[in-house]
């Protein structure tokens, strides 16, 4: 299984829509809730500041519309699937 990381903030309704994905497709993430602080994040997500930025082994895959695109385009699973 993949690991998955996402940076969220509680209120986020694109947070709520990415992890809903992740949780219909039975993938386990790693939440890190950013309400504190986005250094971290903005620096991993190459300056995006914007939530959630979504990381599946590593490998920056971007925010919710970016999610779901990659699942619209039939990638998503295989990315899930891949050992981390």
């Amino acid at each position: 299984m993949a690991e998955i990381e996402i940076y969220t903030t509680p209120t986020c309704p694109y947070c709520l829509r990415a992890k809903a994905l992740l949780d219909k497709k039975g993938a386990a993430y790693r939440e890190i809730n950013v309400s504190a602080g986005r250094e971290v994040m903005t620096k991993r997500a190459g300056g995006r500041t914007s939530v959630p930025q979504i990381f599946i082994n590593g490998e920056h895959i971007g925010g919710c519309d970016d999610l779901h695109a990659l699942d619209a385009a039939g990638e998503l699973d295989a990315k899930l699937a891949a050992c981390a």
